[in-house]
């Protein structure tokens, strides 16, 4: 069995090569969001632009015996205009990702989301936490537990194609992605069953790319080949899902958190979709959750980073 901690440390291990990644963190006005951008920046993981009332930020640092002296602090008013000028450092290519503070997320993602001023892609933003499990052998991502309470059958695309996005430029090979119901067969009843019976089907036709991709599946079959073995499914994905697709918001968060806080799992969480990486922390997070949020993060922006250099070749 791998250590506490050993696929995390592996996410930020595989950073050490990089330059830190410029990161626009708004708002970092408690001591839980301050410590976590500089404890990311002493493991060379991000280069921190902290944006806030700069009087406030000191304060906090000074309150936690926090050393600020060497980081870019850009002034802002109050939490929302942060979550403004932050996204503006990104536009002006001062930052390559974008770090959520002691603000609300919405605060946040409102800033993102703007149609002139924001960070839209033709993509729809999606959040994935990726999760550390006791005992489970690999990484693994829920999504989307975050941003999109209801998502439609359109909106299911981009989502599960972040996702596997996402796992490739963690280092995926084999990327098995299960779209999750209460249920492993189609059920007219059941839209969830529905939905994944469409996104199937788009991934046979080439809509949805670089993975395997099955489901419905309940959660026991989409990770444990016993119970697969049980419920007789024929499917590559069924016992060995790397990628957990839920229905809905609720569904994942309470997936994601029952998996915290009954099982001891850490959760990294990440937004995609938008023009940079979005780094998403909680207070309630572990250091070692914080560290491989930045990781994930900065792998993505390197990935972005050698796609634009393909691009221009």
């Amino acid at each position: 069995m791998e250590g506490s901690h050993e696929k995390y440390d592996r996410l930020i291990a595989r950073c050490k090569s990089l330059a830190p990644t410029p990161t626009a963190v708004a708002h970092p006005c408690d001591e839980s969001s301050l410590r976590g951008a500089i404890d990311a920046s002493r493991v060379g993981l991000i280069a921190p632009i902290l944006v806030g009332p700069a009087a406030r930020i000191r304060e906090v640092a000074e309150k936690s015996g926090l050393d600020v002296s060497r980081f870019r602090i850009v002034e802002a008013a109050y939490s929302q205009d942060s979550a403004a000028r932050a996204v503006e450092l990104v536009r002006n290519a001062e930052a390559q990702a974008l770090m959520k503070g002691s603000l609300h997320t919405d605060e946040l993602m409102a800033a993102v989301v703007k149609r002139e001023t924001g960070l839209r892609t033709a993509r729809r933003i999606s959040h994935c936490f990726v999760m550390e499990v006791p005992g489970h052998p690999e990484p693994l991502i829920v999504t989307d537990a975050a941003v999109n309470i209801a998502p439609t059958l359109r909106d299911k695309v981009d989502i599960v194609q972040n996702a596997i996005d996402l796992m490739r430029d963690l280092g995926a090979t084999d990327i098995r992605v299960a779209i999750l119901s209460a249920m492993e067969t189609v059920n007219p009843d059941v839209p969830s069953t529905l939905e994944a019976a469409a996104l199937c089907k788009m991934a046979d036709r080439g809509q949805i790319t670089g993975a395997l991709v099955d489901g419905p599946l309940a959660l026991d079959n989409a990770i444990s080949l016993e119970a697969a073995r049980i419920k007789k499914i024929d499917s590559q994905v069924a016992g060995r899902a790397n990628v957990l697709v839920v229905p809905d918001l609720e569904a994942g968060n309470m997936l994601a958190k029952s998996l915290t806080f009954l099982a001891d799992a850490d959760a990294a969480g990440i937004v995609l979709g938008a023009k940079v990486p979005i780094i998403l922390t909680s207070r309630a997070d572990s250091l070692i959750a914080r560290l491989a949020s930045c990781a994930v993060a900065a792998l993505v922006a390197e990935a972005r980073r050698t796609s634009a250099r393909r691009a221009v070749r």
